[in-house]
């Protein structure tokens, strides 16, 4: 946890870190000159923007419930703050629109917006500050879950006749009587329509069995199952043995997705409060892990998707049946659950699963694309300073949420998808700003262009050519462990 100084940065210092790089690039040839600073000395001047200061600790356990609604802090403010700056320096200066904020009023989005509990609690100066901010660039609207050919960079019509065709043979598919799943995973690699995406995800996640007859069976199984847990465990989250878990999920919560509405709902954040508690409790071995939250997402928004048609942003979940958020937050916690199994190494204690990752990507950068990997020996930097979160959050923190959905149509697809392959995926991930990462002659700004890669516009055609290109390099390498070795 920061120490007082620490967690008082981000108020006295309005340079976050999109921002700071522009200005060390200016002054790029004084830094040159000097000896590469280490990571120790960037991480004290950049701490991260979540952390909360020791007053809210203290707060922590004393609040009323449902406490998840009750954060309305200055430091979150401030971190929110801080994202839209960090948003603000991804884009293209030429293509910024000067006019509209950041955030639309809440009269624009017809009636249906539902003001979080952050939002309510927020002065009126506040949320004029974040109003304030400069709009992104204008591209087309790419909404939080997409179709298949949803607008791209290249906008894309909504629908085409071969996605229609598509749609047909996933339909086809999964109305017969036993699903076929690796014809299921052929179809799905390329890309998942989102009408059949949430049985589709069931499906290849283990979750539902392929014969038709069963699956609503299973459901309802699993789905007491889940509610069992919930009444046997969940009361005991205050108590002295789990007290300290449910403290940090009850923190990292308004941490997951903060510039979307959806998720500063405080029926959603409970939602995920349960989830994760329950995942803890149930493995013991590693118990909850900062970034265990955001795996949670993307499931959430999928099965919600087969409720909500548009404005997912701001849709009131509070106003669906309660059934259907019982079955949404139970779907969420099987398939969460059926994902960390394949990776749970990753959270057991020292994780050594993303130190042993991070390694092979460092290995396999080595092999690629030696000049990268050089440069970042020459300024020092370790892969482990970057790459630990691309590991241990999936990419979750790099890529806008639609591209995870679309990325994870894929992994569910891949065999180890979300093991092996995603150790290809990082790799072409970091050789796409290979230019970038080789114009930066200092280690400051090397950090700062890898921990805010300009990915805000991403959309299906991005991640595509990223799937294309990981997948070209394990063909080349995974089986070949001595190719273009030194």
């Amino acid at each position: 946890m920061a120490t007082d100084n620490a967690a008082n940065f981000w108020r006295r210092n309005a340079k976050v870190p999109g921002r700071y790089l522009k200005e060390t690039k200016l002054n790029l040839n004084n830094l040159r000159t000097k000896k590469a600073s280490s990571f120790h000395e960037f991480a004290r001047s950049t701490n991260d923007a979540w952390d909360i200061d020791d007053e809210e600790e203290e707060d922590f356990l004393s609040a009323p419930r449902p406490a998840v609604a009750a954060r309305s802090n200055d430091s979150e403010l401030d971190s929110r703050s801080s994202a839209a700056d960090c948003a603000e320096t991804t884009s293209d200066p030429q293509d910024e629109a000067p006019s509209d904020p950041l955030t639309p009023d809440d009269e624009s989005l017809n009636g249906t917006v539902l003001k979080s509990n952050s939002e309510d609690n927020l002065s009126s100066s506040g949320r004029s500050s974040l109003q304030k901010q400069p709009s992104l660039p204008v591209r087309p609207v790419i909404p939080l879950v997409a179709r298949i050919s949803d607008q791209n960079s290249s906008g894309a019509p909504p629908m085409t006749i071969r996605e229609k065709s598509r749609l047909d043979k996933f339909r086809q598919l999964l109305s017969s009587p036993s699903a076929d799943l690796d014809e299921l995973r052929k179809h799905s690699w390329s890309g998942i329509p989102r009408e059949v995406r949430p049985v589709t995800w069931r499906l290849l996640s283990g979750y539902l069995p392929a014969n038709t007859e069963r699956r609503e069976q299973v459901l309802q199984r699993k789905r007491e199952e889940y509610f069992g847990f919930i009444e046997q465990y969940y009361d005991s989250r205050t108590d002295e043995p789990h007290r300290d878990t449910y403290r940090q999920i009850h923190i990292d919560i308004p941490r997951t997705n903060p510039l979307i509405p959806l998720f500063q709902q405080p029926a959603v954040q409970e939602v995920f409060e349960r989830i994760l508690f329950i995942w803890a409790i149930r493995h013991p071995a590693s118990g909850y892990v900062q970034g265990i939250n955001d795996l949670v997402t993307p499931f959430f928004v999928v099965f919600l998707s087969e409720f909500v048609e548009d404005d997912m942003e701001n849709f009131d979940v509070a106003a669906l049946p309660l059934e259907t958020q019982r079955n949404i937050e139970a779907d969420s916690f099987w398939c969460m659950s059926k994902l960390l199994d394949g990776i749970q190494d990753n959270y057991t204690f020292a994780q050594p699963g993303i130190q042993n990752k991070v390694k092979a990507l460092e290995e396999l950068i080595g092999r690629i694309d030696e000049d990268v990997h050089l440069h970042f020996c020459r300024y020092e930097v370790e892969y482990l300073q970057f790459a630990f979160r691309w590991m241990n959050n999936l990419l979750m923190r790099e890529l806008p949420l639609r591209c995870t959905i679309r990325l994870w149509d894929t992994y569910q697809a891949e065999s180890e998808g979300f093991s092996l392959f995603h150790l290809y995926v990082c790799a072409a991930f970091l050789i796409k700003w290979r230019k970038d990462i080789l114009s930066i002659a200092d280690f400051q700004g090397l950090l700062m262009l890898l921990q805010n890669l300009p990915t805000i516009h991403w959309g299906n055609e991005e991640v595509g050519l990223l799937l294309a290109e990981a997948y070209r390099l394990k063909y080349m390498f995974a089986d070949a462990p001595s190719h273009y070795k030194r």
